[in-house]
């Protein structure tokens, strides 16, 4: 019945899609996370398996010949993002959901990929100002990682008209029970 659903949550870095998705996993026991790999330092807190696989760009570059990646993209200045077939098929083998958080080029590609067995969300900031302040408070960024990050969140924003379902999250505890509804209708049809 679940398997071969994914859902797809994509949004600029500091809209709120994580912090979305995180919720959604805890009030709804059919879904599971898909952990994307990534070339990326590990931040402190991280751990690899559970919030991302890091691999070196070597390991990347090898699964990408190997054709292991359902996508994958380079983004912030040589670091590669991607989404493993082998996570997919490890989720659906566990009767689950798969559960994407991604980036907007990234969900884009797999909303083509999946077709109608996938829901894709876009998470909207309620201003540019306003992610830009999210991230500052991250206290993850340097303002040169912060600008990048920015400039590429104003590009993204205007795929939003390529998604069926948008939240705009300005009040969280709203945009959470939009989710919430939007994840139920979907796995229940």
């Amino acid at each position: 019945m679940k398997s071969g659903k994914v859902i797809i949550f994509c949004a600029p870095s500091g809209s709120g899609k994580t912090t979305i998705v995180k919720h959604l996993l805890k009030t709804d026991e059919r879904l599971m996370f898909s952990v994307s790999a990534c070339t990326r330092k590990q931040r402190e807190g991280e751990v690899n398996g559970k919030d991302y696989y890091f691999l070196s760009q070597e390991d990347f570059k090898n699964k990408i010949a190997n054709n292991e990646f359902l996508e994958f993209e380079e983004v912030y200045g040589g670091n590669f993002y991607g989404t493993l077939k082998s996570e997919m098929e490890r989720i659906w083998q566990l009767d689950k959901v798969v559960l994407f958080d991604v980036d907007v080029i990234g969900g884009l590609n797999l909303k083509n990929y999946f077709g109608e067995n996938a829901l894709a969300v876009f998470v909207k900031p309620p201003s540019v100002e306003a992610l830009e302040e999210r991230l500052r408070f991250r206290s993850t960024e340097t303002e040169e990682t912060l600008k990048m990050r920015v400039g590429k969140a104003v590009m993204e924003l205007a795929y939003e008209d390529k998604f069926e379902r948008v939240i705009l999250n300005d009040q969280l505890p709203k945009a959470l029970g939009e989710a919430e509804i939007l994840v139920q209708s979907f796995i229940n049809t």
